[in-house]
């Protein structure tokens, strides 16, 4: 069993875009399956549960069950969003091999995969970052763009000032300080470059790079007008058909990239609406990630191509991540070892 502070121990960020890279690589390939995820959300609950299974061939094949609940509210007391476990099973005897805590998975893997899209999609120049949204993705956003772009500005904006405020001050902080806060609990890097709280989401994103929407917001954060020739854009906060982040001007506009086609048709409302509007259809889809990566498909073609890629999170990106640190925790004899 690993703990959320033993999980972030084990899986410092570079080491998790690699491993991401690896797993979407696999995917494309055909050498990992999963199904679309379940999602249950009883009458008068203000949260939901996901199940997501999968299944990697690999030398020593395993299966993944991330079951997590998703509770938007829980910034307001404190918490992570995303609460559950990662369930790792061995792929020869179907034994359970580990109980990893899903929410520092989850907090670093989807930062690390948007961190391959970033390396792959985004110009290589790209330097003038903005964040939507101030809460935990927001806070492993920043350091997983830092690893992949030379980042030499930070502008985030979020729900209220203050809070945007109050990311600024503790991610500038040095880890580990007293004025460092929660930055160290997921974020272990020193950032050499301003970060910089605004007031709106237009002073945030006007002459960025790379855009990164990370809130719980049910309809656009961000207007095409605002987004400069060549941007990159990674789309992480909702994963519900009803609900989006990006306005049907700039999906339609952008060239779309996404982690799965089959998770993109059917859960992804920042496709779904403006599908349903008649701005886009399945073809606007230009490739899957993982498709880039292993040269199926073609990524950026100029300078001036907005690129977009929706990260809905999959299945295969939790065993992978979570298959890594139980490695890492044999090697280190970390974590509570029970008999099961």
């Amino acid at each position: 069993m690993l703990n959320h502070d033993e999980v972030v121990e084990l899986l410092p960020m570079r080491e998790c875009i690699e491993v991401m890279e690896q797993a979407l690589m696999a995917l494309a390939r055909r050498e990992a399956e999963m199904p679309l995820r379940t999602i249950f959300h009883p009458a008068d609950v203000r949260g939901v549960m996901a199940m997501m299974p999968s299944f990697r061939k690999d030398e020593v094949p395993m299966f993944g069950l991330k079951a997590i609940c998703v509770f938007p509210g829980n910034a307001a007391i404190g918490k992570d969003a995303h609460q559950g476990g990662v369930l790792l099973f061995s792929g020869e005897t179907g034994e359970l091999l580990a109980l990893v805590n899903a929410s520092a998975i989850t907090a670093i893997r989807t930062a690390a995969v948007s961190a391959v899209a970033t390396r792959a999609l985004a110009r290589e120049d790209a330097s003038e970052l903005a964040i939507i949204g101030a809460g935990v993705q927001a806070r492993t956003h920043l350091e997983a763009m830092a690893c992949v772009r030379p980042i030499k500005r930070t502008r985030v904006v979020a729900g209220t000032f203050a809070s945007a405020q109050r990311f600024a001050k503790e991610m500038q902080a040095h880890p580990g300080s007293a004025d460092a806060g929660s930055a160290d609990v997921l974020v272990r890097s020193v950032f050499s470059f301003p970060i910089e709280a605004v007031e709106c989401s237009e002073g945030a994103v006007r002459d960025a790079d790379i855009i990164v929407t990370a809130t719980t917001a049910r309809a656009p954060v961000i207007k095409r007008e605002w987004v400069s020739p060549g941007a990159h854009i990674n789309a992480i906060g909702t994963f519900s058909p009803s609900a989006r982040e990006i306005d049907t001007a700039t999906i339609a506009s952008a060239s779309l990239f996404v982690d799965a086609r089959e998770s993109a048709l059917n859960e992804a409302g920042d496709y779904l609406l403006a599908a349903k509007e008649g701005a886009i259809g399945p073809e606007h889809i230009k490739a899957e990630l993982g498709e880039v990566l292993i040269g199926a498909s073609s990524g950026r073609t100029s300078r001036d191509e907005t690129t977009l890629f929706k990260s809905l999170g999959l299945a295969i990106e939790d065993l992978a991540a979570a298959a890594f640190v139980y490695q890492r925790a044999r090697q280190k004899e970390v974590g509570t070892w029970v008999e099961f």
